[in-house]
């Protein structure tokens, strides 16, 4: 990427993603306590923790859909509902791959969400629309299920047409909440294959949260240990040994960086779908 591309402040890119000292409440408790965390244009980064450790709440506060009790969020500099964000963020949820049998709508149609709201989604579309959303199709591998309702695809290719319609929108900085959930082994494999080529080859920022320690290790390039604080923040490589963890529950006094002073890791076992 051309510097002239950046968006620089001094010697140094600004950061996509600046989260300085953030607790939220929910429902009267901390989930979030003292987070701080940047993440640099291009980064991949996956965020692990144990069902209830804040993994979604750290995005839906990202998105600005929650607020926080205290502390900074910037997106591109800003705050993340600025106008100068809108298009820049997509959001795949937890609900993609669970689309209700009475929502009738085309692969074609969903990503098509991605350039046009729904009011306006019958509509003609310029030239430039319907390439974007043709490229999209495209990019996630859907171009013989484009006519197909969605009700009759399998679950990674719900999947991935959510992801679609992320990309069609022109999303630099894409945010996954447990995209892995309910998809097979295959489908979980070609889901990461295509954030990896995204990310890559057409400059996506990804941050993801999944409970699918193993698979998101081989794929993020960078790991976050999220339960209520940040507890770990460095690169994949450095995460510990697959060998030694199943699913990794509770860590204590872990500092960032340096994965040698894990003091207490929890395991539990949990069987991977087939």
């Amino acid at each position: 990427m051309q510097n002239s591309e950046m968006e620089v402040v001094g010697e140094f890119e600004t950061p996509i993603l600046r989260i300085q000292d953030l607790f939220v409440k929910r429902s009267g408790i901390e989930v979030l306590s003292d987070v701080n965390l940047e993440i640099q244009r291009g980064e991949f980064v996956g965020v692990v923790g144990p069902n209830g450790s804040g993994k979604s709440t750290l995005i839906l506060t990202i998105l600005g859909i929650l607020k926080a009790r205290s502390g900074m969020i910037q997106v591109y500099g800003k705050k993340p509902m600025a106008r100068e964000n809108i298009g820049k963020i997509g959001w795949v949820s937890q609900a993609a791959a669970n689309i209700s049998s009475n929502i009738h709508i085309s692969v074609r149609e969903l990503i098509s969400l991605g350039v046009c709201n729904v009011r306006n989604m019958f509509q003609r579309k310029t030239k430039y629309e319907r390439q974007k959303i043709e490229e999209a199709i495209e990019m996630v591998g859907l171009q013989d299920q484009a006519t197909a309702n969605l009700n009759k695809l399998s679950g990674g290719q719900k999947q991935r047409a959510a992801i679609g319609r992320a990309l069609a929108s022109d999303a630099e900085f894409i945010l996954l909440d447990e995209p892995l959930v309910g998809i097979d082994r295959q489908a979980r494999n070609e889901l990461l294959k295509l954030l990896d080529t995204f990310c890559h080859e057409n400059q996506k920022t990804i941050l993801m949260v999944s409970h699918d320690l193993s698979a998101i290790r081989q794929t993020a390039h960078r790991m976050v240990y999220l339960e209520e604080t940040i507890h770990f923040d460095g690169p994949s490589e450095t995460f510990p040994a697959l060998s030694e963890l199943a699913d990794l529950r509770g860590i204590n006094h872990v500092h960032r960086d340096h994965p040698e002073n894990i003091k207490s890791i929890m395991i539990s076992n949990t069987r991977e779908e087939e």
